[in-house]
């Protein structure tokens, strides 16, 4: 997240795109948490992700729909139960991660119920327990189902699976409890009965659970009610739903009913009168959370007075009377031991730390991401501290501070490498053209000669826009790769000989999955490929910020692979640059990354070696007296004389711009069969729209 745009900085379409992807994601996330009992990531990530889709909607409120994360809670129901609509929607609750923001949330109640200074606010505060909303609700005293959340409207009806909880009474115990009564709470495992389990799974033979949250949930949603009575699960009652009748006045008032009725409450629940107090209690709960025995992640506060709580209501998905105050990430000391540099497949250089051993959270902690480079000077991390690691969830452990920075006999500062450790390329941090600062991650600029990223690289360079190879996807990349036949481009040319000269054992017809046939079919796709469009041809190189449309600018540009190769070698030569720098669409960032990957000896002997292999077609050269030169181009549905690709080639070579969708600034829409919205907006845009056949005759054929 440190390496997003400011939300202020953003155009709107910049935070469209990132609202989508924020949104699938967080979606994603609650399938995998409310359905699956499996989160992918930590509270603390998933915090952040909506912390940053809330603070794009506040700055672009259009983005706001009925099925942004922001108005929607949980998941829907998975289906492997029965489903229940719940009378009243169980709502989640806004978060609050510091004390500025409690102090904000109590500002807000005051301000909305438009309350003086000196006027008493009674706010409760209790442990937020780490496990599975239920709703309970009775009628008559008598259980009559009980549900999981789901999506916050309709849950699952697991109502024999919480039959089998020792503190979920069937009929309810005392007086006074209202003809119906939902009571809702958290069902969860303690640290014991969590690793008790586990052994058990693992006697089983069975996965074992990574937390007590996700044992408590799984056992809850088992099919058979028999297996569900087996786990030792639990049930704290902290609110209700639908009520016949009022339980009380206030909120503390009203839990401590449920006592009365049989519900087990949590008696660190506490009424405050002022901020400050709601702070000594939540630090107080944090300092025992470890002996507490079950999984807590933060305090709810909420509102004291129910007829407070019905004034204030709710926004969205949460109410304004209640916030979760979560804690940091759990965190631990240890040593630092040693800097290590991995190098990933996009060629980003990541300094790992390793530790000695310390537990986090039931988890042993050896290792921990350091970031990149600026975050070890920042911290000033260096070998031999003591540091505080910090935990969130299944993710690498992070490195917090130093603890002992000022010691004497201090190791000396981390040297940060300029040299790939893979490869022995340069490893570079880029310039970033709109900001005019240095990019915060190093990266190799060996690319396809550099062993963390060549197999990434070579699925690109068979990929449909680059190579397009039939028959040479990415488990035959993979395949290849692992077993050292294809470690470069050029050795995907050369296979079929190779393969005839035994120099590949077995041969390839004569493996499992393959036959004469296959591999005769893939030599000659291979094959078909050695005559390669020069935009193909730059695209698949893979080089970084010179994509599709960045190829396609060069090689109208240039025209050849020779005279290409030559600029982007001598860009050294302030004439050769400026001259590149003036083709328009090609910026520094582009015009560096080829000077640092073409300055590669390396590069450019597997270039070498590749051309060796190919026949690279000339490249059309732009017209600039055409009848569609300047003018801004969309293809829609389905092209029935050439395919997109080839039309989109042809309208550039044209001196055209092809965008990929329709706005004000469309000049031309060629409509072939199918054509959907973008045919509407632009008749609604009044822009031309030609059919296929009409497109070509205005382009001469």
């Amino acid at each position: 997240m440190s390496a997003l745009k400011d939300v202020a900085d953003l155009t709107e379409s910049e935070a469209r795109t990132e609202h989508a992807r924020l949104a699938k994601e967080i979606r994603a996330h609650d399938k995998a948490y409310y359905q699956n009992d499996a989160p992918k990531v930590s509270d603390a990530i998933y915090d952040l992700l909506r912390l940053r889709l809330l603070e794009i909607e506040a700055a672009f409120p259009q983005l706001v729909d009925l099925f942004s994360p922001s108005q929607t809670v949980g998941a829907k129901p998975g289906g492997k139960f029965g489903e229940i609509t719940h009378a009243v929607p169980m709502l989640s609750l806004g978060n609050a991660f510091n004390e500025e923001d409690v102090a904000d949330f109590v500002g807000r109640v005051r301000r909305f119920l438009g309350l003086s200074e000196d006027q008493h606010v009674a706010i409760t505060a209790e442990p937020k327990i780490d496990g599975l909303s239920a709703n309970l609700r009775y009628e008559k005293g008598r259980l009559i189902h009980g549900a999981t959340r789901g999506d916050g409207t309709t849950g699952e009806d697991v109502t024999l699976n919480l039959l089998t909880l020792q503190d979920v009474p069937e009929t309810l115990p005392g007086t006074g409890w209202p003809d119906v009564l939902e009571v809702r709470g958290e069902v969860y495992m303690s640290h014991a009965h969590f690793a008790a389990l586990n052994v058990r799974q693992e006697e089983r033979g069975k996965r074992a659970y990574k937390n007590p949250r996700n044992a408590a949930a799984g056992s809850l949603r088992q099919l058979d009610p028999k297996m569900t009575a087996e786990r030792p699960l639990r049930y704290f009652a902290y609110a209700w739903g639908e009520m016949s009748a009022p339980i009380g006045e206030t909120q503390f008032e009203a839990v401590q009913r449920f006592a009365d009725w049989g519900f087990v409450v949590n008696d660190m629940m506490k009424r405050c009168d002022s901020v400050e107090a709601l702070l000594e209690v939540y630090r107080g709960i944090e300092e025992s959370r470890a002996g507490l025995g079950y999984d807590i992640d933060g305090v709810v506060y909420k509102v004291d007075r129910l007829d407070w709580q019905e004034r204030l209501g709710q926004v969205s998905r949460a109410p304004r009377w209640a916030i979760a105050h979560k804690f940091p990430a759990e965190q631990a000391t240890t040593l630092l031991e040693a800097i290590d540099i991995q190098v990933g497949r996009t060629g980003a250089l990541t300094p790992v730390a390793r530790l000695t051993p310390v537990t986090v959270g039931g988890v042993v902690v050896t290792n921990a991401t350091l970031h990149n480079q600026d975050e070890i000077e920042r911290k000033d991390i260096r070998a031999g501290d003591t540091v505080v690691i910090q935990r969130a969830g299944d993710v690498i452990p992070q490195v917090v501070r130093v603890t002992n920075a000022d010691r004497a006999g201090r190791g000396e500062a981390f040297d940060f490498p300029v040299i790939c450790p893979e490869c022995g390329s340069h490893a570079v941090r880029e310039h970033d053209e709109k900001t005019g600062k240095l990019d915060v991650v190093r990266r190799c600029t060996g690319g396809l000669i550099c062993g963390a990223q060549i197999k990434e690289r070579l699925k690109h360079f068979v990929g449909r826009k680059a190579f397009d190879i039939e028959g040479m996807g990415t488990k035959q990349i993979e395949a290849f790769h692992d077993e050292g036949l294809v470690t470069e481009p050029s050795h995907i040319f050369t296979l079929k000989a190779r393969n005839a000269a035994g120099e590949i054992t077995p041969p390839l017809q004569e493996r499992e999955g393959w036959g004469e046939t296959s591999a005769n079919n893939l030599f000659a796709a291979i094959d078909d490929r050695r005559d390669i469009a020069l935009l193909r041809l730059l695209n698949a190189l893979g080089i970084r910020h010179v994509g599709e449309g960045t190829s396609g600018l060069l090689a109208r540009s240039y025209g050849s692979w020779a005279a290409i190769r030559a600029a982007a070698e001598g860009l050294e030569d302030e004439t050769v640059r400026s001259e590149m720098l003036a083709i328009d669409g090609i910026g520094e960032t582009a015009v560096e990354a080829l000077d640092q990957y073409f300055g590669e000896p390396q590069n450019r002997d597997l270039l070498d070696r590749l051309s060796d292999q190919l026949n690279v077609a000339d490249a059309e050269q732009v017209s600039t007296d055409s009848p569609v030169a300047g003018k801004v181009v969309v293809f829609t549905g389905t092209l029935e004389r050439v395919t997109r690709d080839e039309a989109k080639a042809k309208a550039q070579s044209l001196g055209a711009k092809v965008s990929g969708s329709v706005s004000k600034k469309t000049d031309i829409l060629v409509a072939g069969p199918g054509a959907g919205s973008k045919a509407k907006k632009a008749a609604d845009l009044g822009i031309e729209t030609l059919t296929e056949d009409e497109w070509f005759a205005l382009i001469g054929g």
